[in-house]
């Protein structure tokens, strides 16, 4: 990931904060920071399919997010100075999880939508839609993933010698 030239290239990143079975994202956050770069992370509302690409300060400021019902770190809902990245200069680039991948770059998430919710959104920005990487282990490529109409596939997706 490190070396990839999309990651290099781009300055604005949102990344999802990785739950137990998911791609362990710290250490490419913790390089986002050292890059200068800037660092988003998905605030998800229940209930709903919408999801906010909210500014991380720094690394560390992650030990000040709120615990959700689903057992992801975000920020509040009351956490309202952080950057929205949609609201100001759009993003260059957007790391993603899933449960499932095949190799035509569809994904299979947990349900709700929200990232195919989100680049839509993208898509609309003066920027246009972000560069997609979803992060995978390899058995979690597949032959073929169901799709839905609205789904957006990604643009690659990296996994251990793909």
């Amino acid at each position: 990931v490190l070396g990839h030239p999309k990651y290099k290239e781009s300055q604005r990143i949102a990344i999802f904060l990785s739950m137990p079975d998911e791609i362990q994202t710290e250490e490419i956050i913790q390089d986002i920071f050292k890059q200068g770069k800037e660092c988003f992370i998905p605030r998800y509302k229940p209930q709903s399919n919408h999801m906010d690409m909210l500014k991380l300060l720094s690394a560390e400021d992650i030990s000040s997010l709120a615990l959700t019902s689903w057992n992801i770190l975000q920020p509040g809902d009351d956490d309202t100075a952080r950057e929205e990245a949609l609201a100001a200069g759009g993003l260059d680039l957007i790391f993603m999880p899933g449960l499932g991948f095949d190799k035509k770059g569809n994904r299979l998430g947990r349900g709700k939508g929200y990232y195919d919710t989100y680049l839509e959104r993208c898509m609309k920005h003066p920027k246009g839609k972000p560069y997609t990487i979803a992060l995978a282990f390899r058995e979690q490529i597949c032959d073929s993933v169901p799709v839905a109409e609205n789904d957006v596939q990604v643009d690659e997706i990296l996994y251990e010698d793909c």
